[in-house]
């Protein structure tokens, strides 16, 4: 795993989301009618913002009230920056995921409908693509879709005002949800493009032997094409999940660790993260992967494989068979996210890997934190009863990597050596 993806843009969630909670349609419909009947005519700005229900189910009712009090004050301030007039915001009715931004005008204003609603639109979906990621800071990493649609309508007292407000929603949202499912199938055929063409690189970040400061091995490290979203691993997987395309993202990013291991220097060993369905893929078998290898000049005891501590091994029995059959060919193993999650010591103990990689969560300031020193040592006596070496995650001080060295701690990872770079042929 990559112990410092890139950073997230916008390190600050928006200074709106401890504002006040944004009225309900219901809530504040006698204030729209009233102003509708003043007024005479009624725009209405729909945004699709089901992608925050998320927020709520992961991280809990206050989280997505948060993110949606954002989102509605980045349309109100977008709408009183850009239009000169009256406006509303509010938020779609219990158990819709909408924020609307409601337009009263004078009757007779024809430019309001031909130029001034579009253009704010134009001018909306921008700001969200700039800014919607401070809207979901720091529940996601990047910006989802925001679907926006709109409508019109003229002041007709022969019906109810709620009545012509409620169809004009309806029409707006719907038009909010086409241009989200719209925007959802451009970005699909883009990651499918991109996994079809094979366009992921990988890059080196180096493994160091504390003791002697010389290199010991890299982990390849997968990004997407340079100058897009899909750089990013994190996106690219996030964006692989929603997909229903991680299988295939996997092997894309194995092979292209392969392929780009070809100047990796002798005597060091290649770090390739795996999944555990891994097993399932047909060039991963044994005899096509070291033919792959040989390709790349490499040999079975250069390679370890990285196992995430995160991810679900469904049965352990049937990834010890796999483990075994090729540890007898050289293969090697790691344990990645050690103590990101809750299952680390059964991992520990039932995978009996070669190498345990300890996340960064427990490394970070480890000069400074006694803690996290007792915790380390804990896991390194875990390490040397079932024969396995710790390897640090996350190191970025030169104070860092002298304490894990006075601990006897034998590797450690980190942009203290250098920011992950591809290869150079030999």
């Amino acid at each position: 795993m990559d112990p410092h993806p890139s950073p997230d843009p916008g390190a600050e969630p928006h200074p709106a989301a401890a504002g006040r909670a944004l009225p309900r349609l219901g809530e504040a419909l006698p204030e729209v009618s009233e102003r509708f009947d003043r007024f005479g005519a009624l725009g209405m700005v729909v945004i699709d913002a089901r992608a925050l229900a998320d927020i709520e189910r992961d991280f809990g009712y206050d989280a997505y009230r948060s993110s949606m009090a954002a989102l509605g004050a980045l349309a109100g301030n977008l709408a009183r920056e850009r239009l000169v007039g009256d406006e509303l915001v509010t938020l779609g009715d219990t158990g819709q995921h909408e924020v609307l931004i409601h337009l009263f005008r004078q009757c007779g204003d024809g430019d309001f409908y031909r130029s001034e609603l579009p253009s704010f639109m134009a001018a909306l979906d921008q700001a969200l693509e700039q800014g919607g990621q401070r809207v979901v800071y720091p529940y996601f990493r990047k910006a989802p879709i925001f679907g926006t649609g709109y409508a019109a309508a003229l002041r007709n007292p022969h019906l109810g005002a709620a009545t012509q407000i409620q169809e004009t929603f309806a029409e707006a949202a719907r038009d909010a949800r086409l241009a989200a499912q719209v925007e959802g199938r451009r970005r699909r055929k883009e990651f499918v493009g991109l996994v079809m063409a094979g366009k992921v690189t990988s890059v080196y970040e180096p493994i160091v032997d504390v003791a002697t400061k010389t290199v010991f091995g890299y982990e390849a490290l997968a990004r997407g094409p340079e100058g897009t979203d899909f750089h990013s691993p994190l996106v690219l997987f996030e964006t692989a999940l929603r997909e229903g395309l991680v299988f295939e993202l996997d092997c894309l990013c194995r092979r292209s660790g392969l392929l780009g291991a070809e100047g990796l220097p002798a005597g060091t060993k290649l770090f390739l993260n795996v999944r555990p369905t891994t097993i399932h893929d047909p060039s991963f078998k044994p005899e096509a992967l070291i033919r792959t290898l040989e390709r790349s000049q490499l040999q079975p005891s250069d390679l370890v494989f990285e196992i995430s501590e995160q991810e679900s091994i469904s049965s352990f029995d049937a990834f010890r068979e796999v483990r075994d059959e090729y540890g007898k060919l050289g293969f090697q193993f790691a344990l990645d996210d050690t103590g990101a999650g809750y299952a680390s010591l059964e991992a520990v103990m039932e995978l009996a890997p070669e190498f345990i990689k300890v996340d960064r969560a427990f490394v970070r300031d480890i000069d400074k934190d006694p803690a996290r020193r007792t915790l380390l040592r804990a896991l390194h006596a875990v390490a040397e009863d079932t024969g396995a070496r710790i390897i640090a995650e996350g190191l970025d001080r030169l104070e860092e990597l002298e304490t894990l060295g006075e601990m006897g701690i034998p590797f450690g990872q980190g942009w203290l050596f250098g920011k992950p770079t591809p290869l150079r042929a030999r």
